[in-house]
């Protein structure tokens, strides 16, 4: 592949802590779907990349998506997913282990493509990231890794993608990390390309080489 560079009420704090209810929405920022917006659940943990970091990141990663294969490893609420499907990967696998953001994802696959959800290349997939890499063995040619903060799950997640082969040879990484995170180790051959941080944010986009 070639690369260019209000809570009101008992009830309502009730259903929260079941998950049940929604946070409000993520917004496809361009491609096919641009403008629409779609619900996220309210989930201990759940961090949206906000619009103003991924128009950053898209308009890194502009000239690199169409047809891809591509790996959101932490997927969360989809905003890096279906941004990248909006604008023309050939597929993403969202990997996911909180049931009812699983159930989230799968929802808003039904909601973008009513009635005929196989025009959508997403395979959400409800596991444990580090579990499911361990079983992999096809590459991908985007992989997003956006991991709960402070939980040292980068690291290991870059570790496999290197040691399984789990990336084409110029494969393209971004990584989404707390800020305060400045030593993140990654494989010796990974470049970075751009790094940038935003408030708590920080995040770089690194190429297989």
């Amino acid at each position: 592949m070639t690369r260019k560079f209000s809570r009101s009420s008992a009830k309502s704090d009730q259903q929260k802590k079941k998950g049940q209810t929604t946070a409000g929405m993520i917004r496809i920022i361009a491609g096919k779907w641009r403008g629409r917006r779609l619900p996220v659940h309210d989930i201990e943990g759940l961090r949206p990349t906000t619009d103003r970091v991924k128009e950053t990141v898209f308009n890194w990663l502009m000239n690199d998506i169409d047809q891809t294969r591509c790996l959101d490893c932490f997927a969360g609420s989809g905003s890096l997913g279906f941004e990248v499907l909006s604008r023309g990967a050939a597929s993403v696998t969202m990997i996911e282990k909180d049931h009812q953001a699983a159930k989230q994802l799968a929802e808003n696959v039904t909601l973008l493509a009513p009635g005929n959800t196989d025009d959508i290349k997403a395979q959400i997939v409800k596991t444990d990231c580090l579990s499911y890499l361990s079983t992999q063995t096809i590459p991908y040619d985007l992989v997003f890794i956006d991991p709960p903060f402070r939980q040292n799950l980068a690291e290991p997640v870059c570790e496999l993608l290197e040691s399984r082969g789990l990336l084409t040879p110029s494969a393209l990484i971004y990584v989404e990390v707390e800020s305060e995170l400045t030593d993140l180790a990654v494989p010796a051959n990974w470049q970075l390309l751009k790094e940038k941080t935003a408030g708590q944010v920080s995040f770089r986009l690194y190429q297989n080489g």
